[in-house]
């Protein structure tokens, strides 16, 4: 049990990294955890390849300009918080 959750810890801290969410000194911790582990570089390497492959093979559809407007027309009416 305590393997995944030091695999989950992990998966979520490359994923912050990726993401540009780390803060310097958690940044570099996990590198040099990642240097020091191999196990770990495959895991960057995985979400790394993961990502790529979700921007250059899937398709994203554009919203219609009626949604876009919409939504504007809604962020003008929408009463200040």
């Amino acid at each position: 049990m305590r393997d995944h959750q030091n695999y989950q810890e992990l998966v979520k801290k490359v994923t912050m990294y990726l993401d540009n969410e780390l803060s310097e000194n958690a940044e570099r911790e996990l590198l040099q955890e990642i240097k020091a582990n191999p196990a770990y570089l495959k895991v960057l390497s995985q979400e790394k390849s993961f990502r790529e492959f979700i921007k250059s093979k899937i398709h994203r559809r554009k919203p219609s300009p009626a949604l876009i407007q919409s939504i504007k027309d809604k962020i003008r009416i929408a009463p200040p918080l």
